[in-house]
């Protein structure tokens, strides 16, 4: 918890958004209660509560202060990496004066609330000997009340969350070419695959690219995404041409970022064509090819 330089002042208008009055503190204390969780209340688009600590946070080493504190709540379904930045006063009524005593930060800065730090306050929020005290005008008639505001500041700037997924859903593009002999193109895009939530096509030049010495066949992943000119993707994959009869495949792999200018990565050198139209190897069976590319860890930024 936040054990900050705290500010107290007084004021008559009551607190904005939310108002805990208790009857019968004492028997609220009498029950043994380490903390109370108060109402929901919403602000801002999100939902708050009060946890009121009568006697103290203990796991703070704390029992001679009421400790108070603001939480949010009901975050299970907001985005990854999501954080609510928030300034807020916590209060406690003085019945005799008709004032509320405010309690903030004596700097008044903003909190950031966040999946591993939902609850901000004051662990020392009033002493005991003073909250008890009938000419303090807290505790009358066994009655009190504290209140709180709270003031969300938009977070209006962008937000990239890059995630590298090892092993993805749907990993495998297979590319099941017929009539192989017939193609007649310099280059064949595949059918739209999609990995994660990322579109990829494979390309090949089925007639080969010349080295100068000997044709090649050629094979390339190619991302459909990189259309931005901030996009930018990561992939480790492996490319595979299938042996349908020995299951004696050729492979090589390869990484890359790809990106607007260089949105497909591959081999233009990636088998000699004479092994990939021999008969005896496999390769064609009835006229047809079999392609594979496998994405072994890929980025994603959302």
């Amino acid at each position: 918890m936040c054990i900050a330089a705290i500010r107290r002042t007084p004021r008559h208008h009551r607190p904005t958004h939310y108002l805990l009055i208790i009857q019968s503190y004492s028997l609220l204390v009498q029950t043994g209660v380490d903390k109370y969780e108060a109402g929901v209340f919403e602000v801002g688009g999100h939902k708050w509560r009060l946890s009121l600590y009568p006697q103290g946070n203990q796991k703070m080493n704390v029992n001679d202060h009421i400790s108070l504190y603001l939480e949010i709540i009901d975050t299970e379904e907001y985005p990854l990496g999501w954080e609510v930045n928030a300034s807020f006063k916590l209060f406690v009524f003085d019945k005799i004066r008709d004032k509320f005593l405010t309690v903030q930060d004596a700097d008044g800065g903003i909190k950031r609330f966040h999946d591993m730090k939902t609850e901000w306050g004051f662990t020392k929020f009033l002493t005991l000997d003073c909250f008890r005290l009938p000419c303090s005008g807290y505790l009358v008639n066994d009655c009190c009340i504290f209140g709180a505001e709270v003031f969300v500041h938009e977070h209006k700037g962008k937000r990239e969350i890059l995630s590298m997924i090892k092993e993805p859903a749907n990993r495998f593009m297979i590319w099941k070419i017929d009539k192989f002999s017939t193609l007649n193109k310099v280059a064949y895009n595949s059918q739209l695959f999609t990995v994660e939530d990322l579109k990829w096509r494979l390309m090949i030049y089925p007639k080969g690219i010349s080295n100068g010495e000997v044709k090649a066949f050629s094979f390339f992943l190619y991302s459909v995404d990189c259309v931005q000119p901030d996009s930018k993707i990561y992939a480790e994959f492996k490319m595979r041409v299938k042996d349908q009869c020995n299951f004696k495949h050729v492979e090589k792999a390869g990484k890359h970022w790809f990106s607007t200018s260089s949105s497909d990565w591959g081999y233009s050198q990636f088998m000699p064509l004479t092994d990939l139209l021999d008969p005896c190897q496999g390769f064609l069976v009835n006229d047809t090819l079999i392609l594979e590319v496998e994405i072994i860890v890929m980025s994603n930024v959302k």
